[in-house]
């Protein structure tokens, strides 16, 4: 009998290490044409190729926090709220806009770039207005990327990066110039990703420092550009996929996931760390208390 409750528990311990680790990294992107958000795997499974439908009009910019999507849609000039799994939260989370493309989170805080009016606003992702006009004449701001206090903005009118501050202050508005058109933005750690919509993908570092100026060449029209781990993801409007590749600028997969309806907006949640997560470690933490529990009564 004892050998029997034993063996249970460890079998109900290990099926929850197993679920926690089978939570795979999810790909969610803007298919422009279609008016959808499709979800799928980092391995280019299709999950739902229309987790959110009946947009209206460009979807573009796409970010992720925990079980909520917040989108940006061009037209409508609103930031809307979606679960994970495809409910709509708030269509217009966040209206009035500038026509916004990128959206990047930070904690609680939305910051979005308004194309048509060259202003990067600050919001919660409650819909609370912080600061509508936090950071103030730009030229035709496309994507927005956050690393710790600074916000990294792609200036597609000039060819430029430039770099500010969360609270809105100036750092460098021409951080990086030169560019080809671009368009999405990606940070890791010292590095920045920037999606060319000229062909190319170039690597540069958050103080402006060039890495390599065509890191990955050769791309259709690559517009959002996301990064988990040592991988890159880059939406190319033109074909129709999602291509992937590494940091260091080796092909992956170039039609990782294809059949796309005009994509721009990429965003990737990032699933488990190495550890299980909070939930199912306080499981675990429960369940060996009891096995401890039950071999020391059992042995009495």
């Amino acid at each position: 009998m004892r050998r029997n409750v034993i063996s249970c528990l460890v079998a109900v311990l290990l099926g929850l290490l197993a679920a926690s680790a089978a939570r795979a990294s999810m790909i969610y992107v803007t298919s422009e044409g279609a008016g959808t958000i499709g979800e799928y795997t980092t391995s280019g499974a299709t999950v739902n190729a229309s987790l959110v439908s009946g947009l209206s009009y460009d979807p573009t910019g796409v970010a992720v926090s925990g079980s909520d999507l917040f989108v940006a849609n061009w037209f409508t000039s609103t930031i809307g709220e979606y679960t994970t799994s495809g409910a709509t939260v708030n269509a217009s989370l966040i209206s009035g806009l500038g026509n916004p493309y990128g959206v990047a989170l930070s904690g609680s805080d939305l910051f979005v770039a308004n194309n048509y009016t060259g202003v990067i606003g600050e919001y919660t992702t409650s819909g609370a207005i912080v600061n509508a006009s936090l950071v103030t004449g730009l030229n035709d701001p496309t994507g927005i990327a956050v690393s710790g206090t600074d916000l990294f903005v792609t200036n597609y009118g000039t060819d430029t990066i430039g770099e500010y501050t969360t609270s809105g202050a100036t750092v460098n508005t021409a951080l990086i110039s030169g560019l080809s058109s671009p368009w999405g933005i990606a940070v890791s750690g010292s590095d920045l990703f920037v999606a060319n919509v000229a062909g190319a993908i170039g690597q540069y570092t958050t103080s402006g420092a060039m890495v390599n100026a065509s890191l990955v060449s050769g791309l259709s029209g690559p517009y959002g550009i996301a990064v988990s781990g040592s991988d890159l993801f880059v939406t190319n409007e033109y074909t129709g996929t999602i291509g992937e590749y590494t940091t260091s600028g080796a092909a992956v997969n170039p039609t990782l996931i294809s059949g796309l309806d005009v994509p721009l907006g990429i965003a990737i949640d990032q699933g488990p760390s190495a550890s299980p997560e909070p939930g199912t470690l306080a499981l675990l933490g429960l369940g060996l208390a009891g096995l401890g529990f039950y071999r020391r009564k059992r042995a009495r």
